[in-house]
């Protein structure tokens, strides 16, 4: 795995935003997606003052784990994550080099398996496929506080 961790704030028109990026190869590198969504979270609330619930932390390393798992799974080569916080959510981007756009079954409780961007959708607050020069990025936002 490589990880970018611009954990950093950069600028943009809205104010700060905190973001990290990692690169994974494997399949053992599924689990250190989940650690640095985990522990980029837990920054967000310690360092930085944003709430972030134990249910939404859960929800973003479930996230986390779902796109990577696909990204690796179907698509030769690296997959990139970026984990950004803009405007009290945080969003989840993974990018694949394949750009063939994921099938998105209707739900089927009787199914085995390939449950993963069914999951990601009812979890999200939005989800998004987009074609980039060299394969596809699949991006959904998940918001930092629970729901009142």
């Amino acid at each position: 795995m490589q990880q970018t961790a611009s954990s950093g704030e950069r600028q943009s028109p809205l104010g700060d935003v905190l973001s990290v990026s990692g690169a994974f190869e494997g399949s053992e590198d599924i689990a250190v997606a989940r650690d640095l969504a985990r522990s980029f979270l837990t920054d967000v609330q310690a360092v930085h003052g944003l709430p972030v619930s134990g249910r939404v932390m859960s929800v973003v390393q479930l996230v986390v784990s779902e796109l990577v798992t696909n990204a690796r799974k179907y698509a030769p080569g690296p997959c990139l994550m970026t984990l950004e916080v803009n405007g009290g959510a945080v969003e989840v981007s993974v990018w694949d080099s394949n750009p063939t756009p994921p099938a998105i079954l209707a739900p089927d409780p009787n199914r085995i398996g390939q449950h993963g961007l069914e999951i990601v959708m009812a979890l999200g607050q939005s989800f998004a496929v987009s074609r980039e020069p060299v394969g596809k990025r699949i991006t959904t936002a998940i918001g930092l506080a629970d729901d009142a």
